[in-house]
C-alpha cells in the first residue's frame, strides 16, 4: 500500500491536479487525501501548500499544519524562488520550497521536478525509519489484464489463496473489475454485500461494520465482492475507492486487487497504491499489443511504471512467440510464466474451488511458488517459520 499519504493546500484545481502527479511520480506508492472520513484513516504525511497567489494565507496555512502536527512535511510552492520567501516559508514551518515551473518542457522546470521527487522519496524514507518495529505496512499486488480473457482474474484469485493460505495472515482480495467482476463466483462464495456498500458508508468504514461486508473463504481469505451493476464504480467513485483502500491497508497485512482489464478512473486508484502492479498477458499479438499500450498508460500516470511485472499466462509449446521475443517487445523481463492448462482450470472455475485446494496439477504448483515469492517465503518453508505478526481484523488476531 501507499508508502505515503498526501494532501494539496490549493484552491486551483489545475495546481492540484498537477501537483498529484508530480508527487506520484516520484517512485514511491501515495496516496492523495481529498477528504477525511469516520474510518480513523490518519493525517497526512506529506502535504503541500500552494502559496503562489496569496503568500500571508498560505504562511498561515503552513503555520496551522506545523502545529497540528511536528512530523508531516510540508512543501511550500511559490511563483519564483524569491529569497525572502523562501526565509518566511521556513520560518513559518515548512521543509521544503519550490518554484512553480509545470510542462517540464524546460531544463529548469526539468530539474525542479527532479528536486521535488527527491523530497518525497526523502519523505518516504524518514516515515519509513520512524516507523521502523511498528507494524509492516500492508503490502498491495494489483493484478491487471492487458486485454479481456487474458485471465486475470484466475491469476489475482489463485494468488490470494495461495497467499492466505502459506502465511495464515490477514489477506483481503478485492474486486474492481468493471461491469460485474467474477472474483466470488470464482472462488465459489454468495456475497451479501459489495464493494459499493464499502464505499457508499465510509463515515462509518470501521473493522467492525467492514466485517458485515467481508465474505470469507475456507482458505482464510477475505473477499470484498465485485459491483453487481454495470456502471459503478465508476469516475466519481475513485477517491471513495482510494479511501476504502486506505482503510483496508490498516486492516490487512496483505490486499490482492483484481483491476480488470480497463484502465478507468478505479483501476488507476488501485495502481497508485500498488506496491507492485501484475500485468496479465497471453503469448499471442493481441494481447502483446495491449501490453504495449497498457505499459505506456501506466508511465503517462505517473503510477510507477518501476512497480510492473509482467506475468506471462496460458503458455505452451504452441506459442509462436518467444519470451525473448516479448521481453524485447514489452521492455520488461517475464517475471513469471503460467502455463496452459486448460482442463484444471476449468474445472476450478465451474466447481469454485481454486487450484490449490482442489489438484496437485503442475499449474497449482506455479501459483505455489509465485505466491511463496510474493510473500519472501523460500521453498518449503512453513508459515509457523515466518515470524508471528499481530493480525489485527476478521478473526485473525
Amino acid at each position: 500500500m501507499a508508502q505515503l499519504t498526501a494532501q494539496i493546500v490549493s484552491h486551483d484545481a489545475d495546481f492540484k491536479q498537477h501537483i498529484a502527479r508530480l508527487v506520484r511520480a516520484c517512485g514511491v506508492p501515495v496516496g492523495i487525501l481529498e477528504g477525511r472520513s469516520g474510518a480513523e484513516i490518519g493525517g497526512p504525511d506529506l502535504v503541500v501548500v500552494d502559496i503562489r497567489a496569496d503568500a500571508a494565507s498560505g504562511m498561515a496555512a503552513i503555520e496551522r499544519i506545523r502545529a497540528a502536527s511536528a512530523n508531516v512535511a510540508i512543501f511550500a510552492v511559490a511563483s519564483a524562488a524569491e529569497p525572502d520567501l523562501i526565509l518566511r516559508s521556513m520560518r513559518a514551518g515548512a521543509n521544503e520550497f519550490f518554484p512553480w515551473m509545470p510542462g517540464g518542457q524546460t531544463q529548469a522546470s526539468r530539474d525542479m521536478e527532479e528536486s521535488f521527487h527527491g523530497a518525497v522519496r526523502r519523505s518516504a524514507a524518514r516515515r519509513e525509519a520512524a516507523h521502523a518495529g511498528a507494524k509492516p505496512p500492508c503490502i498491495t499486488h494489483v493484478f491487471l489484464g492487458a486485454k479481456g480473457g487474458a485471465g486475470t482474474t484466475t491469476v489475482a484469485v489463485n494468488s490470494a489463496v495461495e497467499v492466505a493460505r502459506l502465511t495464515k495472515r490477514g489477506v483481503v482480495i478485492v474486486d474492481l473489475a468493471s461491469s460485474l467482476g467474477e472474483v466470488a463466483l470464482f472462488l465459489g462464495v454468495r456475497p451479501r454485500f459489495t464493494v459499493l456498500d464499502a464505499i457508499e458508508n465510509l463515515h462509518r468504514l470501521d473493522k467492525d461494520f467492514l466485517k458485515e461486508l467481508i465474505s470469507k473463504h475456507k482458505s482464510g481469505l477475505d473477499i470484498l465482492a465485485g459491483s453487481e451493476q454495470f456502471d459503478r464504480p465508476n469516475a466519481q467513485d475513485a477517491p471513495a475507492i482510494e479511501e476504502l483502500l486506505r482503510v483496508l491497508a490498516r486492516l490487512y497485512d496483505y490486499t490482492v486487487i483484481d483491476a480488470g482489464n480497463i484502465v478507468n478512473a478505479v483501476a488507476v486508484a488501485s495502481l497508485y497504491a500498488a506496491d507492485a502492479i501484475f500485468l496479465v498477458a497471453n503469448p499471442d499479438v493481441p494481447s502483446i499489443r495491449n501490453a504495449q499500450r497498457m505499459v505506456d498508460r501506466v508511465r503517462q500516470l505517473g503510477a510507477g511504471s518501476e512497480r510492473i511485472k509482467i506475468v506471462l499466462n496460458r503458455v505452451s509449446d504452441q506459442n509462436l512467440i518467444a519470451p525473448k521475443q516479448i521481453e524485447t517487445a514489452l521492455g520488461y523481463g517475464i517475471h513469471q510464466m503460467f502455463t496452459s492448462d486448460y482442463r484444471a482450470v476449468s474445472e476450478a472455475l465451474n466447481s469454485g474451488v481454486p487450484l490449490a485446494l482442489s489438484n496437485h496439477s503442475d499449474i497449482a504448483g506455479q501459483f505455489g511458488t509465485f505466491a511463496r515469492n510474493l510473500v519472501g517465503m523460500s521453498a518449503g518453508e512453513d508459515a509457523k517459520e515466518q515470524p508471528e505478526r499481530k493480525r489485527v481484523f476478521l478473526g485473525i488476531f
